[in-house]
């Protein structure tokens, strides 16, 4: 029987798909190759914004008319946010409302072997393991703790040999992700050895995989700047080869009005001194974070704040977002919206300081050594979340040590250095 599988959204739904395509696989199906027409057709939909949900629809429709007589299946957090709509879609045989009854429906499909983790995650060199699922902390912009409100921290002792199976396999790169992943760890406890209480948290996670002997390099998804521990800081540093030197830090305002109406936990004072010292114990650290511009009643004063922090914190990468309500949270129903030109003014504005900063950062990495995962024979990206290009071919998939001696706006270019 022939399959396909497609996907939509964030790292999380991208390793949840894998899981289902290795039980898939482990059980005697094949994989379409986009010539057959599929007899299974399953969507992992995305519904973070309004738009996310509406390519799910659009995306679903398409499946559905190239694979005639398909059953198709639709899971995902779109399918538990709307799964009536979901379902009433033309040519929809299922949905999934509840990502733990996905086993249910593998087991009515004659699936008898479950996988524990996955080991591969296609034909990428760099592979998503999710360690965590679930938020609670309802951002009032934010739709995904109503659709994954149950935290759920795996076990150290699962996700250790599925790095193994990945590393073994030739993924040089681990990039550790979930809903909210500083919340790793906190709704387990550890097991007691030796009459002792072991402590479970992101930390001691990484500690123990920076331990395993296969070539890998760990990179870590999104964290809050408050979550970054200083046994957190003292592993990278320790590591700088085995954990990229990286952080990613939302933010979403440097404004403390802003940020109370975002119902987000932290101001910005507390944000912005915790980057402080995060940055002092590294050597050119890469720290990127997420912005959103035009929320409602974000004044221009409000949003130069923001601007500030920006530059003041020197990010390497800023992902810029123009608010849009999504129907089904809090923010959606507050007034004084910006107009759309204005949000497009803002955005414009703080993506050519971000730029600046980028390049910037690129340039103070001229004359370092840089570790390089290469995406083709002469591209790739380095630990610092860079794109570099050699001047020699090497084979893809591969971690290269590279001497960086120039760059071009935020594209470092480099030389292979022998070992």
């Amino acid at each position: 029987m022939f399959f396909h599988l497609s996907t939509l959204g964030c790292k999380v739904n991208q390793y949840e798909t894998e899981t289902v395509r290795t039980a898939l696989l482990l059980n005697g199906y094949t994989e379409s190759d986009g010539e057959s027409i599929a007899d299974l057709v399953i969507v992992n939909t995305c519904t973070v914004t309004a738009e996310s949900e509406a390519k799910s629809r659009k995306v679903i429709r398409k499946l559905v008319n190239e694979n005639p007589g398909a059953h198709v299946v639709v899971m995902g957090c779109a399918a538990t946010h709307l799964p009536e709509a979901m379902l009433q879609i033309g040519g929809v045989s299922q949905v999934i409302s509840n990502k733990e009854h996905v086993p249910d429906f593998l087991k009515q499909l004659g699936i008898t072997m479950f996988p524990k983790g996955i080991a591969f995650f296609g034909d990428r060199h760099r592979a998503f393991i999710k360690i965590q699922d679930g938020c609670r902390v309802d951002c009032a912009y934010c739709i995904i703790p109503k659709v994954r409100p149950k935290l759920h921290s795996r076990a150290i002792e699962d996700i250790l040999p599925e790095v193994q199976a990945l590393a073994r396999n030739g993924y040089r790169e681990i990039v550790l992700t979930g809903i909210h992943l500083g919340h790793y760890g906190i709704d387990i406890c550890g097991d007691n050895r030796g009459g002792k209480q072991q402590r479970t948290n992101l930390a001691e996670l990484i500690r123990q995989a920076v331990d395993l002997p296969e070539e890998f390099r760990l990179r870590l998804s999104s964290l809050e700047a408050v979550e970054v521990s200083d046994e957190l800081i003292d592993l990278m540093r320790r590591y700088p080869d085995r954990i990229c030197p990286h952080l990613h830090l939302s933010m979403q305002s440097g404004s403390d009005e802003v940020l109370r109406r975002m119902k987000r936990r932290w101001l910005s004072e507390p944000f912005v001194r915790r980057c402080e010292e995060i940055l002092s114990r590294f050597d050119r650290l890469a720290l990127t974070t997420d912005v959103i511009v035009g929320f409602p009643g974000e004044t221009a004063e409000q949003f130069d704040e923001t601007f500030r922090v920006v530059e003041y914190l020197r990010f390497s990468k800023v992902h810029i977002f123009r608010f849009s309500p999504r129907p089904g949270t809090a923010a959606a129903a507050f007034p004084n919206r910006i107009p759309p030109s204005e949000q497009k003014h803002r955005a414009k504005t703080l993506s050519g300081l971000a730029k600046k900063l980028r390049s910037d950062f690129a340039a103070s990495l001229v004359g370092s050594t840089a570790t390089v995962l290469l995406e083709t024979e002469t591209n790739g990206t380095c630990g610092r979340y860079l794109d570099v290009r050699l001047d020699q071919s090497a084979e893809p998939g591969t971690l290269v040590p590279v001497q960086i001696e120039q760059r071009v706006e935020d594209v470092c270019f480099g030389k292979r250095k022998n070992v």
